[in-house]
C-alpha cells in the first residue's frame, strides 16, 4: 500500500497495473532517439525491477540501476 504524505510524492511502480512502492530508479535513453547524457527513468518495485531492467537491456537502452533514497 501506497502512503501519502505532502512532502513525498509516491513513487509508484513502472511496470503496467503495478501499484507498488518503487524502490530502484531505472536511467535509460534511446540512442536513435536522444542525446548521450538524457536519461529517461522508470521505477522499479522489487517485483519488477529485474523484468523491467531486462526489458530496457534486450533494446540496449539501459544505462544504470539505482536503489531510491
Amino acid at each position: 500500500m501506497t502512503t501519502h504524505s505532502s512532502d513525498q510524492p509516491d513513487r509508484i511502480c513502472s511496470a503496467k497495473g503495478c501499484r507498488q512502492v518503487a524502490a530502484y530508479a531505472l536511467s535509460w535513453n534511446n540512442p536513435k532517439l536522444h542525446e548521450p547524457e538524457r536519461r529517461k527513468v522508470w521505477l522499479a518495485c522489487p517485483a519488477h525491477r529485474d523484468s523491467l531492467a531486462a526489458f530496457l537491456d534486450a533494446r540496449g537502452f539501459l544505462r544504470a540501476v539505482d536503489p531510491l533514497a
